[in-house]
């Protein structure tokens, strides 16, 4: 579980230890939190770090993926703060999106480079079980929860201007955050199944009925979604099958460009934890 804005931590967790990984593109937001929850291993980490001490720019999105990989997780459920861009999704409903659209800037979206170059599918970017494992138990724990839609990814930390926020929902926008991208990228290039349970807390800011978002509206939304999602996180773990058919486990087949023999050294030996069974 990787917690969004709010979501610092999981008092739900039992048998809980506290783990720091290094990774060889820094260190991740925070240290990784180990623990039991419904009966299964989880592993939390806090997006933005434990006191909310990251900027979505900021947010070290490669050693974050890196550090949860090292670590043996193959699935990620992102809990995100996002505004809706549509009028049937209100403040306090919860979306299970579908689609990415990418509005950042600068930000560090693969692992590759260096020496090696791979083209990964993303036409799919939120692993379809996962997501409607997760609707499934959104709707179960009595949330109202929205299935699919575009999640329309902004560089922040600003809010929208109104000229952004209409154009975006004359783009057919649904939901607007800062944060899901390039974590469901680097997700899909670490072969690890992603969904995400994106929290709504306003209308962002074309909705002129509405007064414009700020920071305190967020934050008095944010505190009963967050108590909303630790319910359906603790209802969707024993629904979690083990087995993974879905298009997320061989991300990377075929999709290595670079001569095997041309890939330098020291970027083999940097990316092993991702393409060792494809190098070796």
């Amino acid at each position: 579980v990787i917690g969004g804005s709010g979501l610092y931590q999981m008092e739900e967790l039992q048998d809980v230890e506290e783990r720091r990984v290094s990774t060889p593109f820094g260190d991740p937001s925070d240290a990784t939190i180990l623990g039991t929850l419904s009966g299964e291993r989880v592993a939390f980490l806090p997006r933005h770090g434990r006191g909310h001490r990251l900027l979505p720019s900021e947010v070290p999105y490669r050693a974050n993926i890196y550090a949860l990989k090292s670590l043996g997780v193959e699935r990620i459920i992102s809990v995100s703060a996002c505004g809706s861009l549509q009028e049937e999704i209100e403040p306090l409903h919860m979306v299970i999106p579908d689609q990415l659209f990418d509005r950042t800037q600068g930000r560090p979206s693969t692992f590759f480079g260096e020496g090696i170059v791979a083209h990964v599918s993303f036409d799919t970017p939120f692993c379809p079980d996962l997501s409607q494992w997760l609707y499934d138990s959104a709707r179960s724990s009595g949330v109202k929860v929205h299935r699919g839609g575009t999640f329309v990814v902004m560089e922040g930390p600003q809010f929208s201007t109104k000229a952004e926020s209409h154009f975006y929902r004359s783009l057919g926008g649904a939901i607007i955050g800062m944060t899901a991208l390039p974590e469901a990228k680097l997700a899909r290039e670490a072969e690890i199944c992603y969904a995400t349970l994106a929290c709504v807390t306003d209308y962002d800011v074309w909705q002129e009925a509405e007064e414009p978002v700020t920071q305190e509206i967020v934050v008095r939304n944010l505190k009963q979604n967050v108590e909303r999602a630790k319910v359906i996180l603790q209802a969707i773990i024993p629904t979690i099958k083990r087995e993974r058919p879905c298009i997320c486990v061989q991300a990377l087949a075929g999709a290595i460009a670079t001569q095997k023999d041309l890939i330098p050294t020291e970027t083999r030996e940097k990316l092993r934890l991702l393409l060792g069974k494809f190098l070796e």
